[in-house]
């Protein structure tokens, strides 16, 4: 199985209230290519999107944030843009989408060759409610397998801190998958350490069962001050998913127009770990699984945002995130949806 640790990967977030902002998250995108080998045609493209997100951004909201996030996906290398605002909104995408239509006296093309040079991208707005863009951007030619999942994720530290004490981390290969979402106890580094002890442990043994997985962080986790973890088995040919959880971690299963909550039970991993229980539960291609930290208030509901739910999962995060972060804690929001429910 290939593996996906947060940690191997950390998320930068870049606020935009001025047009010098701009020009700074610019920046930041051009030392992340430099990191993981973009060469000058795919930097300069990772650039341009960048900058347009931005100064969209800032033309139609006055303020907002720009996330960074590198990706991997066997020997590819890429990097996703998640732009967030709470401006007034797109009243007709398709409009917007089309070129030589602009309502910030611009020529209007920016939207378009946002997605044009992505090689995945979605967008959700509402008008009152704010806008979302996610583009993810490859190096060019590079080979990608398969992987059973889309997979969206914000993992971010509260205000003052250098890191996150929460973590993620998902395995998975053509036809399952593991997932994990950890908030280590507290915040800062101590935080980060049981967090992401519990990610690599979980990666190790990602072909067992979720249970299992939980036994083995406590084990493991036990020199540490602990953590919340919860962990999900995906089996898309038994079209079924195993979750077990210990602690504040909120998963919540939607297929259709259901939308389902999955139990954890109290406790704190490598510390206090009285009863581990696995819960099954359908999982097709209609599905959606949203796996969140405290850090994240539990009062939204995906039928508030006409459309999310079909969006890919880092549009799901990235909306949740502006919106219901408490702004005193890490936060991390894990959204994974199966490969077939969504197309680029």
């Amino acid at each position: 199985m290939e593996t996906v640790l947060a940690a191997q990967g950390r998320q930068t977030c870049h606020p935009v209230a001025e047009a010098s902002q701009v020009g700074s998250v610019r920046r930041a995108a051009a030392d992340l290519c430099a990191r993981l080998g973009f060469d000058e045609t795919d930097a300069g493209e990772v650039a341009i999107v960048v900058s347009e997100a931005a100064t969209n951004v800032l033309k139609h909201a006055g303020h907002g944030e720009i996330l960074l996030r590198p990706l991997r996906c066997g020997d590819a290398h890429g990097i996703e843009i998640l732009a967030l605002d709470r401006g007034p909104g797109i009243t007709s995408l398709a409009d917007s989408m089309a070129d030589g239509t602009s309502t910030a006296g611009s020529y209007g093309v920016g939207m378009g060759a946002m997605q044009r040079l992505a090689c995945e991208f979605d967008i959700w707005s509402a008008p009152g409610k704010g806008t979302v863009v996610m583009m993810a951007l490859w190096q060019r030619g590079a080979v990608r397998p398969e992987r059973a999942l889309h997979c969206g994720a914000v993992c971010l530290p509260m205000r003052g801190e250098e890191v996150a004490g929460d973590s993620w981390a998902l395995a998975g290969d053509a036809t399952s998958a593991t997932a994990i979402v950890a908030d280590g106890l507290g915040h800062g580094p101590l935080a980060a350490e049981a967090s992401e002890l519990a990610c690599a442990v979980a990666m190790q043994g990602a072909h067992q069962g979720a249970a299992i997985i939980l036994d083995d962080a406590h084990a493991a986790l036990r020199a540490t001050r602990g953590a919340a973890v919860a962990a999900v088995r995906f089996d898309m040919l038994r079209d079924e998913l195993t979750f077990a959880g210990i602690g504040n971690i909120s998963a919540h299963l939607f297929g259709g127009d259901d939308r389902r909550q999955l139990l954890s039970h109290n406790g704190i991993v490598g510390s206090n770990m009285r009863k581990v229980q696995e819960f099954a539960a359908p999982w097709d291609a209609d599905s959606l699984l949203v796996l969140h930290s405290d850090g994240l208030t539990a009062r939204w509901n995906l039928g508030d945002y006409p459309g999310l739910a079909r969006c890919h999962p880092a549009v799901i995060a990235g909306v949740l995130y502006r919106d219901f972060t408490r702004g005193r804690d890490d936060v991390t929001v894990l959204a994974l949806r199966d490969r077939q429910g969504w197309t680029p």
